[in-house]
């Protein structure tokens, strides 16, 4: 199952090559809400593996993207002991366009005048 989200790029880290065939990046989003408690600022952290690392090489801190990612959660054991964990694994990344700044109203003013001329009709 696949999500996306949309927020702000707050930090971007190098690529790490974990093993001799895996390599991975990560990254922090902050995505801005609001509840009725008041404003809700959440920093989620992605990564990106493989050959999708270089997906952030062209995205600047404070730049607002849209990710497209997986949950993958997996089971680990070590002495005895059973961990799980999760990771938010981004597969697409776009930059959101900019926003628009919203145009006025047009009023009777902002009209030009009519074009007079001597046609009959």
């Amino acid at each position: 199952m696949s999500f996306e989200i949309t927020g702000k790029l707050i930090e971007k880290y190098d690529t790490t090559q974990v093993t001799e065939r895996f390599r991975k990046r990560e990254f922090v989003i902050e995505k801005r809400g609001s509840s009725s408690f008041g404003e809700i600022v959440d920093t989620i952290k992605f990564q990106l593996t493989q050959d999708r690392c270089e997906h952030l090489d062209n995205v600047a801190i404070g730049e607002e993207i849209k990710i497209m990612f997986n949950i993958r959660g997996r089971k680990w054991e070590k002495d005895g002991k059973i961990n799980y964990f999760n990771n938010l694994e981004a597969w697409k990344i776009e930059k959101s366009a900019p926003p628009v700044p919203e145009a006025p109203p047009h009023t009777i003013e902002d009209m030009p005048p009519e074009p007079t001329d001597d046609l009959p009709f």
